[in-house]
């Protein structure tokens, strides 16, 4: 079997349409990496700039305290998208997270909420899942924190003193959910990783091309669990806490498989789920995705994840408003294939830009949006 690095030198060697062997004179010789074909086809066109309603981006990530200069491009950068409410999911906890909501409040107030984040060190000690529900706690009574948001590294890298994974339904954290429940606030929980990543990496896996740009994305058997065991310890947690609210983040990575993730939303009534860096699940599939968001309207919201270019930004607003057909993704990586537009109907789009986020989210400030 080939390690990472070799599959890597394979890929680079992978011709399209003849082998080097096998090069007729004059054929270009092409890799996977370099192949991008431009397509001929001529449909109808759609680039909407800004969201046809105001909406709420539930999934962003500001990892240090942003200069005047930094928030003020990227306010001005929100207004033209007409993104009104950013929740930055980075906000950590104590005092680092009552600096990150100064920095953004005092300037912009209204147009970010942060969350808190966990602080594993200490797991093995006795009282730390008190002090980690206290600490929860005094994030958001007393600092503001406007939920709890939780690191794929949970279920997946973190290990306890005895060097064994820490599960997610690990029962060390049972008192930081209901906690979260008891607040009022939601829990943004990153389980996993792409089912593809558990998967052998050869020419059968759709994220190929990604997982020989970045091999240590790859999550073999041999050191990790499988995607299955992974997503049903999330899932326990779910089910044991009905009094908390969990928005499980990028579709729960099942947005290959709409009628698993519906019957889990019809299974799990205290689960909802947002899209960010998923959009690729929902563009290819376009008359399914429309079917699907537009009977879980109320369970779905807006995401993105990490703040780019809002050329990306705009690729969900054509997937999502649009019915154009057969446009590209924003990154080749994650889809190597192309986009088509579900057209949602506007109460629709109203529910997944804002109105779930602010049920939600009670921190946002409803003020800001229309009813």
């Amino acid at each position: 079997m080939l390690s990472l690095p070799g599959l890597r030198l394979v890929a680079a060697s992978i011709l399209i349409g003849a082998s080097v062997s096998q090069a007729r004179p004059g054929l270009a010789q092409v890799t996977v990496q370099q192949y991008e074909p431009r397509s001929t086809l001529h449909v109808p066109e759609h680039r909407p700039q800004k969201s046809r309603f105001p909406f709420i981006d539930v999934h962003a990530h500001i990892w240090h305290n942003l200069t005047s200069r930094e928030l003020d491009s990227l306010v001005g950068e929100m207004d033209a998208m007409n993104l009104t409410v950013m929740v930055n999911l980075s906000g950590t906890s104590g005092d680092t997270l009552t600096a990150r909501i100064r920095n953004v409040q005092e300037r912009y107030p209204g147009r970010f909420v942060v969350f808190a984040n966990l602080n594993f060190r200490g797991l093995d000690e006795p009282g730390w899942s008190e002090r980690a529900a206290a600490q929860l706690e005094d994030d958001v009574r007393r600092r503001g924190a406007a939920g709890l948001k939780v690191y794929k590294n949970l279920g997946l890298d973190l290990k306890d003193g005895s060097g064994r994974r820490v599960a997610t339904d690990d029962r060390r954290l049972d008192p930081i959910w209901r906690k979260a429940g008891e607040l009022g606030v939601p829990v943004l929980i990153h389980t996993g990783e792409p089912v593809a990543f558990f998967d052998p990496i050869d020419r059968y896996n759709e994220r190929y091309l990604e997982l020989t740009e970045f091999p240590d994305r790859a999550r073999p058997g041999t050191r990790y669990p499988s995607f299955e065991s992974v997503m049903a310890e999330q899932h326990r947690v779910f089910r044991r806490f009905p009094g908390t609210t969990f928005i499980a983040a990028h579709l729960d990575w099942l947005g290959n498989d709409l009628e698993r993730l519906g019957a889990l939303l019809d299974s799990v009534p205290n689960m909802n789920t947002e899209m960010g860096a998923v959009l690729y699940e929902l563009g290819r599939q376009p008359r399914r995705a429309r079917e699907f968001l537009i009977r879980y309207q109320d369970r779905v919201l807006m995401g993105k994840d990490f703040y780019g270019s809002p050329d990306e930004y705009r690729i969900y607003f054509r997937v999502l408003e649009t019915a154009d057909e057969y446009f590209d993704y924003y990154r080749r990586r994650h889809a190597f294939w192309k986009m088509y537009g579900l057209e949602l109907p506007d109460e629709v789009l109203r529910k997944i830009y804002y109105r779930n986020a602010l049920r939600l989210i009670p921190a946002i400030d409803r003020s800001r949006f229309p009813n």
